[in-house]
């Protein structure tokens, strides 16, 4: 099998992906701007072939990239990144080159806009925010806030994370970003939702049919993270909450999905919402058809006494996994900013909780914004240990 991998050293834990297709069989052929000795060696020892182009986004020279790959190896039977920033040039490439193994270019709105979304989510019955266009005007949006009330939210309609994120708490406050930002057309606005945010993670063969699936629980808005510089603190949970399965479950089924890494991110209510459901219900925020950032998929195998990575590089090669998940543990991450005084040091926090502490490091700097420059991993059998854990590191 012939897998091309786009940006295999970034994120820096990717190399793992190229790691399992490589022991399944398959050649894994590597494009990236990166110099080849800049790689990590054990990225370099998990590619057949590595192809440089001095820019990833140009996209002739990625096209000539995997054009000589067919030419030297033949038939492509796999393009992904498991990266947001690449998913529309994903589906470009997989069109142009006939690749059936993934999304291509007639269904990648549906996944990379959430206008878009939202017709997918009516399709399969799954509540979802109330939304509308900024496009429609300043007008339409006034006479949609007297239907869902203030606050309410401006993202755009194609982007990552809480990037670009705006809250709105009244007439005013709208009033004067539609004055001043440029550009009010590439955003949506939506009824602002209260509650707990988690996400359904999971890896589908191409029955659609989940191989793995795996909870999140972000109790910190990653809005509010982002746009007031505060500490990050989330965790894998043990267990999938049955109806967590059943909505993620739909969802995938809704947007006709196969055989990809999947983050879907829900809404558990925090009280009764006319239209969308009762307390502890879930409502759909949006989907994301990549694994969850950063370090979160080596969260979920420790969590799980699994390798996602391992389990994803199945599906590819074998439309199956091998191996069931391990003992289950709770995995919690707490992060800090350099710019913030904590009354704790780092090597307090490792001599309180080295023994339950699987990974710390810096963040890279492009991920910081939401996951802070500085993190700690840790695993817990009690969730009682995880809150003591977060208010210790960020104290």
């Amino acid at each position: 099998m012939n897998v091309v991998f786009v940006s295999p050293h970034f994120p820096g834990n990717y190399w793992h992906f190229c790691e399992h297709l490589r022991n399944c069989g398959a050649n894994v052929l590597g494009i990236a701007d990166a110099p080849y000795e800049a790689l990590n060696p054990a990225l370099r020892g998990s590619l057949t072939e590595y192809y440089k182009v001095n820019n990833l986004e140009d996209y002739d020279e990625v096209f000539r990239a995997v054009a000589y790959f067919s030419f030297k190896y033949g038939k492509i039977d796999w393009i992904e990144s498991n990266n947001e920033y690449w998913l529309e040039q994903d589906a470009r490439l997989r069109t142009d080159f006939n690749v059936t193994t993934g999304l291509r270019n007639d269904h990648i709105a549906a996944i990379k806009n959430k206008s878009e979304m939202k017709k997918y989510y009516a399709l399969g019955g799954i509540p979802t925010a109330r939304q509308i266009k900024a496009s429609d005007g300043l007008k339409a949006v006034h006479a949609f806030v007297k239907k869902t009330g203030f606050p309410i939210i401006a993202k755009p309609d194609n982007g990552v994370g809480a990037d670009e994120t705006f809250k709105f708490n009244n007439a005013s406050e709208l009033d004067e970003w539609f004055g001043r930002q440029p550009n009010t057309d590439a955003f949506v606005i939506e009824e602002f939702i209260t509650g707990l945010l988690v996400s359904y993670d999971a890896v589908y063969n191409s029955a659609g049919e989940p191989l793995f699936e795996s909870e999140g629980v972000y109790p910190i808005p990653i809005m509010d993270i982002v746009n007031d510089n505060l500490d990050a603190c989330y965790w894998v949970n043990k267990t999938v909450p049955a109806a967590l399965k059943a909505i993620g479950r739909r969802t995938v089924k809704a947007f006709d999905i196969k055989s990809r890494f999947v983050h879907l991110e829900f809404f558990k209510l925090d009280r009764d919402r006319e239209g969308l459901g009762k307390k502890g219900d879930y409502v759909a925020l949006e989907v994301n058809m990549r694994p969850a950032g950063g370090f979160t998929p080596d969260m979920m195998n420790f969590a799980h006494s699994t390798d996602v990575y391992r389990i994803w590089a199945e599906m590819v090669t074998c439309d199956k996994r091998f191996k069931a998940d391990g003992d289950q543990y709770y995995c919690a991450y707490a992060s800090r900013r350099f710019n913030h005084n904590y009354s704790h040091t780092h090597h307090e926090v490792l001599a309180k909780y080295g023994g339950s502490v699987v990974m710390c490091d810096n963040m890279p700097s492009i991920l910081s914004g939401a996951l802070g420059d500085y993190f700690y991993i840790a695993r817990f059998n009690r969730k009682q240990d995880i809150d003591e854990f977060f208010e210790y590191v960020t104290a």
